[in-house]
């Protein structure tokens, strides 16, 4: 063989693994039933390998609990999930959930959108495409268990709004979802996944149901960020449909402040969560901090920084904890277990709750206690200094006036805003851990 034909040989056998790879990337599903080979072919394709990029997670919410008074799921209907992107790229994969199920959950039918506006379900011209799972349309999800859809491609924008739609015809059980999402979402009657007028959508709901996370296949993500919280972390008490919790404006100054890492910012904030308590029943509603670590946090897709945000809650809540050290050492098991993975952990102080309800002196005496071990140093890699941030100059047991929602425990929407410019963006860079 001529050195000219082995050259060629190669050039030919090169073209032909770029097919490949494209068509087993493109060849996931499409929109209306036409693959995505199809639905992509009229429009101007990159020069750049399809394939390039890397999975990072742009949205999650952790499965709370099993939602009360759905012994059924909602058999026969068209779920539409409204969530809020935190970076973009030019493909998608979901994970949905039956964690809380109590028989397995088959779903016929999904798709996902970009949305034509902010809190809307009618999708985008030209963006709606229909979810495969393994090559099929359809899938089980046994009880239990999660699953994560092929990729499809789909020019996801940052900071915008994506419909993630799914149609169960069968009752399915107890619905896996998470409250308080301070967004709306909505159903309709029937099998409407790839309805892209919002019409048939006529039932409004403020919760997720069987979502728990969106990746996105992108080229200016190098990975992503997982808060881990409590009900101040989830944004429990910010502007309904305006994006204004914590990690939207952490979101907001990742991608637009000069150096700062591009980083999606995954929300895994839970009303009520504990660092050492499960709630009732089993699998435990409301799980532990310690308990969804893995689950939430080391499993999210790209993940490079954790921020955690927790102990108010086993403070204020029945049985109170009233030894700093149980809070501490449980919030150091996290720690650990993080830097196994290789990640650092950023760590907030508690913020004040004077006024609140369940204040009283011998509760803040040890929220205080464990601030002072966070600021010592022997907790966290780093320190983010939420109380500091907060807290009222004039009575620092309280929240500042302009940051307190009014219940004098969970912050405003400037309050939000605060946490997110408290943080040192560097802090998220780092990836060897500290010694502690």
């Amino acid at each position: 063989m001529t050195k000219r034909h082995g050259y060629a040989l190669l050039a030919a056998l090169a073209a032909v693994v770029v097919v490949i790879s494209t068509a087993i990337y493109l060849g996931v599903g499409g929109s209306g039933g036409e693959s995505l080979n199809q639905a992509t072919a009229r429009k101007p394709r990159s020069a750049a390998p399809a394939s390039a990029g890397i999975w990072v997670g742009t949205w999650a919410a952790s499965p709370a609990s099993a939602e009360p008074n759905t012994p059924n799921g909602y058999a026969g209907m068209s779920i539409r999930n409204v969530i809020h992107t935190s970076v973009g790229g030019n493909g998608a994969r979901v994970e949905l959930s039956n964690l809380y199920g109590n028989q397995p959950l088959t779903i016929t039918h999904a798709s996902i959108a970009v949305a034509t506006a902010p809190s809307d379900p009618t999708a985008a011209a030209g963006s709606m495409r229909r979810l495969t799972f393994g090559g099929d349309t359809g899938v089980t999800i046994p009880v239990g268990e999660s699953v994560t859809s092929d990729p499809a491609r789909l020019d996801v924008p940052p900071a915008a709004d994506l419909l993630v739609t799914t149609y169960s015809p069968t009752p399915s059980g107890p619905v896996t979802y998470h409250p308080h999402a301070r967004q709306t979402s909505f159903l309709a009657r029937g099998d409407r996944a790839e309805d892209t007028a919002g019409t048939a959508y006529t039932e409004q709901t403020p919760s997720w149901r069987y979502l728990t996370a969106v990746d996105v296949l992108t080229t200016e993500a190098r990975g992503s960020v997982v808060l881990l919280g409590d009900s101040i972390t989830d944004g429990i008490t910010s502007t309904a449909g305006g994006n204004r919790r914590f990690p939207d404006f952490l979101a907001e100054r990742l991608r637009s402040e000069p150096g700062a890492p591009r980083y999606g910012v995954l929300n895994q904030g839970i009303s009520g969560n504990r660092v050492l308590s499960d709630g009732r029943r089993f699998p435990p509603d409301n799980p532990s901090a310690l308990n969804r670590l893995t689950r939430d946090v080391l499993s999210a897709s790209g993940v490079r920084a954790v921020v955690v945000e927790l102990g108010v809650n086993d403070i204020l809540r029945t049985p109170h904890v009233t030894d700093p050290r149980q809070i501490t050492d449980g919030l150091r098991s996290l720690v650990r277990q993080a830097h196994a993975r290789g990640l650092r952990v950023t760590g907030g102080t508690l913020m004040p709750f004077g006024g609140h309800r369940g204040f009283t002196p011998q509760l803040n005496a040890v929220r205080e206690q464990v601030n002072a071990e966070i600021r010592a140093g022997r907790v966290f890699d780093e320190v983010v200094d939420f109380d500091q941030a907060l807290r009222d100059p004039v009575d620092p047991q309280r929240l500042d006036p302009r940051y307190d929602s009014g219940d004098h425990l969970h912050p405003s929407d400037e309050g939000y805003r605060a946490m997110a410019a408290a943080l040192n963006l560097s802090h998220l860079r780092g990836s060897a851990s500290a010694r502690l």
